[in-house]
């Protein structure tokens, strides 16, 4: 079979085609641009179309970088005049100005013009950092409008930061639970405001000084007690409390429930170990009052002696060892307590009970009756003193006018 020929036949002169005509120079056609389409054909292009499309982009150029568009062009850039299309009188020339200074006016701002690299708008928006007075921003800082901060230009940020944890009140701690509320009120001064003379009111006070609990401490005048007090205990002076709104005037239960419901581990026991501390020097006060109250001369003899065995009857007991201070396996004597207080070295309620009544007989008795503790009473002494360096005692103390104001009208003076 014979093969068919596949291909064309191509002639032997002609073995490749031109790939163009050759240009006929006879024939001047003007060159035909991207927007010549927009115009009539018998319209002829001449240079100012781009001058009237250079005019127009500056005109009204846009900052957004899609504001050149070279295929359209509207037909309010056919009606600019010729002068503007030549770049002629687009700027006024102030009276007194001559045209080379508007010249080189023109020429500045065609070269701004050429050089200004097309910054996005949000670049160019005015970075504005807003006072917010809910973030506690107290200024802010703008950069200048229509500047743009450079790839390698650090902007600073010049507002004031919140100062974390400044606040003006303090914030309220929350309440713990656990904590109850408890409120003491005491009998007031002769000012009507600080603590006045009332050995049960420092009993009080120093057992919930020494238990560490939070509670509230109000004095009252029992020459104008508030009526809301009145309510509050009808017929009861102080001291009396109030623990979680209830209200407690007996004081002896009040020391009962305290150490009850103040209890480890979380709060000290404050009991006696030793049942003789709680009886220590129990008629001491009793016969301070015979005595201070006496107005006979012929009787003041026979109670100063009694107060004073009172006193010496504590004073052999804060001197007599504990048995926890006895060594049994020592052969000497019996020695001497040197403890601080009836039951050892640490407050009890024994000692809120009998110090502030110990105190009233020394300043009183002194101021009254000229009569002084015996310097002898070497125990009693070292009792005192050790209550004085004591915040439990000293702050809870009536000021030493306060008791002699207390005791005017109570002491009489002995009538000869």
């Amino acid at each position: 079979m014979a093969e068919e020929n596949i291909y064309e036949k191509i002639d032997d002169e002609n073995l490749y085609e031109k790939p163009f005509d050759e240009p006929d120079f006879s024939a001047k056609e003007e060159p035909k641009y991207e927007n010549q389409s927009t115009f009539a054909y018998d319209t002829p292009v001449t240079d100012a179309i781009y001058s009237e499309i250079d005019v127009h982009s500056k005109a009204e150029r846009s900052l957004s970088p899609d504001y050149i568009n070279s295929n359209e062009v509207t037909e309010e850039a056919e009606e600019i005049p010729t002068e503007a299309q030549n770049g002629v009188g687009l700027y006024e020339v102030p009276a007194g100005e001559n045209e080379e200074e508007m010249s080189s006016r023109r020429s500045s701002a065609s070269s701004a013009e050429h050089f200004r690299e097309p910054y996005d708008e949000e670049q160019l928006q005015e970075a504005t950092y807003e006072d917010n007075a809910e973030d506690g921003m107290m200024m802010a800082y703008s950069l200048p409008k229509g500047r743009a901060a450079g790839p390698e230009e650090e902007v600073v940020d010049y507002s004031l930061k919140p100062v974390q944890n400044n606040n003006v009140e303090e914030e309220e701690k929350p309440v713990d639970p656990s904590q109850p509320e408890i409120a003491l009120f005491v009998k007031a001064g002769s000012d009507g405001e600080s603590i006045g003379n009332c050995p049960f009111s420092q009993r009080l006070f120093m057992i919930l000084w020494l238990k560490g609990v939070v509670f509230n401490v109000t004095t009252v005048d029992l020459k104008r007690k508030p009526a809301d007090l009145h309510n509050l205990a009808p017929g009861t002076h102080p001291p009396f409390l109030t623990y979680n709104g209830e209200v407690k005037t007996d004081i002896n239960k009040i020391e009962e429930f305290l150490e009850e419901v103040l209890a480890p581990p979380k709060y000290p026991k404050l009991a006696a170990k030793h049942r003789e501390s709680n009886t220590a020097g129990i008629d001491i006060f009793a016969k301070f009052s015979a005595y201070i109250k006496n107005s006979r001369p012929e009787a003041n003899g026979g109670l100063e002696k009694n107060l004073s065995k009172a006193i010496k009857k504590l004073d052999d007991y804060l001197n007599s060892a504990l048995p926890e201070e006895i060594d049994a396996d020592s052969v000497e004597d019996e020695k001497s307590s040197t403890r601080k207080f009836l039951d050892g070295n640490e407050l009890t309620l024994a000692d809120c009970n009998l110090l502030p009544k110990l105190h009233i007989v020394k300043i009183v008795a002194k101021k009254y009756r000229n009569y002084d503790i015996p310097a002898e009473m070497t125990g009693v002494w070292r009792y005192l003193n050790s209550a004085y360096v004591r915040d439990e005692f000293i702050n809870t103390c009536p000021a030493e006018k306060e008791i002699e104001l207390a005791y005017q009208d109570v002491a009489k003076w002995l009538v000869k």
